[in-house]
């Protein structure tokens, strides 16, 4: 990649500070809504999780669409800038709508309320945004080494904001009185530092013009013009590119999965506090290893060989977590979580490096630059995953016989618990690491590049 430095120290972090926005609704979200509709307004988990599914399928399709549309548009903001500003306000509105279910309400109206405020927040405005924001690696600078600290920058942020929300919004819903009137006002509250914080991203960087990301390409090689099924095409030829949709499904039914921690904690080790200690012992190493990732990823020359051995260390630690939970020792348990998610780190931090990189493959085997619609097929796997993983979990949570708020839950409800919250993360992380065995996309392009300078 290119020599030349295009952002500053404040732009990057600017940048990287978007995601306070993106992870107050995808934190709070992920770690409470099942939580908050099944113990506060009384709802099935199985009937959320199956409406979760459904929903996440129309925010798949909308992430090809909406990566289409940026990838189109043209304005004085720029392409993505515009979508990631604007679609944030939706995001606030929809997010305080599913926290606002009337609990007098009939519980069909109640299903129908969640899905319809959680379907139009996630395939409408959520997608918007977070396309946007991604795609924005690509079009604020041309330098690889800028876009592994802007990924690394961002989910620090991103990290972060999860571990704060984790931590303290159960004792937040507590001192403001428990209840539905509770978790509205924390989601009132999340909503507005969101607000803030994504407006300060936008304005904190530019996108280069189209001339300037066109800058030092041939005539022959400018992108030509296609419709959304010419890019379909071209990217399910793209092997990378499948890979990468692979690992992030894989990580989103990790996150679902993980997510079930607060059902754990709360039935099997009777300490409902304990989520947001085990969040302090995520979140903490995941934002160390994202700090030195771009160190490592320069010190590795790429992104292939850390990217591999960080999950096996990731998988070894969630491995002695499920040792550590059988023989009740909490402390190395926090231990275990905590290497686990140092080990993962580097390929949070350079996913969406990775992601331009096999942007890249894509030009030099067809000529075609596609960077939003990358960003959005990609993004797919993520919501794909993810809804598969909170269906998952909520399946499982009613067929073990779950029993709302009960002060003793029946031995299949612990041991389903057990295999949620213990053995399917480390096995989703078992399955990623053979698949980073073979996402070499550098490698690769290195070899595009010298083929077509011995033409």
């Amino acid at each position: 990649m290119e020599d030349k430095k295009y952002l500053k120290w404040y732009n990057k972090v600017g940048y990287g500070s978007g995601d306070i926005a993106g992870n107050v609704v995808y934190a709070l979200l992920s770690a409470f809504v099942m939580v908050f509709l099944t113990d506060t307004i009384g709802l099935n988990a199985g009937i959320v999780g199956t409406l979760i599914f459904v929903s996440k399928f129309f925010d798949g399709i909308s992430d090809i669409f909406f990566g289409s549309l940026i990838d189109k548009t043209h304005t004085k903001m720029g392409k993505a800038r515009p979508w990631m500003f604007y679609g944030y306000f939706g995001c606030a509105l929809c997010l305080i709508a599913i926290f606002c279910i009337p609990v007098d309400m009939g519980q069909t109206a109640q299903y129908a309320w969640f899905f319809i405020a959680y379907t139009v927040l996630n395939a409408g405005f959520y997608t918007a945004n977070n396309i946007a924001y991604s795609s924005l690696t690509a079009l604020i600078t041309k330098n690889n080494h800028e876009r592994v600290q802007m990924g690394s920058i961002r989910f620090m942020f991103a990290f972060g904001t999860s571990m704060l929300i984790q931590a303290i919004t159960v004792g937040f819903v507590a001192k403001l009185g428990g209840g539905a009137a509770a978790w509205r006002t924390v989601a009132i509250i999340y909503t507005v530092i969101g607000v803030i914080s994504n407006t300060l991203s936008v304005l904190s960087v530019h996108e280069l013009s189209e001339e300037e990301l066109a800058e030092g390409k041939k005539e022959d090689e400018q992108e030509e013009k296609y419709n959304l099924m010419d890019a379909f095409r071209i990217l399910v030829r793209n092997k990378y590119f499948l890979m990468i949709c692979g690992a992030y499904l894989l990580m989103q039914l990790y996150s679902a999965t993980l997510g079930m921690g607060i059902y754990f904690m709360k039935y099997v080790f009777k300490d409902e506090g304990l989520f947001g200690t085990f969040s302090w012992a995520v979140n903490i190493p995941m934002i160390i290893g994202l700090l030195i990732t771009p160190a490592l990823v320069k010190k590795c020359h790429g992104m292939y060989k850390l990217n591999i051995a960080g999950y096996v260390i990731g998988t070894a630690g969630r491995f002695g977590v499920i040792a550590a939970a059988y023989m009740r020792n909490i402390p190395l348990m926090l231990a275990c979580t905590a290497i686990a998610a140092f080990g993962m780190s580097p390929l949070q931090g350079d996913m969406n490096a990775l992601i331009a990189t096999a942007s890249e493959y894509t030009k030099l085997t067809t000529g075609k630059k596609i960077d939003g619609t990358m960003y959005s097929c990609t993004s797919f796997g993520t919501k794909v995953g993810g809804g598969i993983g909170t269906a998952i979990a909520g399946w499982m949570l009613a067929a073990s016989g779950y029993v709302q708020n009960a002060a003793e839950q029946s031995a299949s409800c612990v041991n389903m618990l057990h295999v949620m919250y213990l053995w399917l993360p480390m096995i989703f992380n078992l399955f990623i690491t053979f698949v980073l065995l073979k996402l070499n996309v550098e490698k690769a392009n290195q070899t595009l590049r010298e083929e077509r300078e011995m033409m």
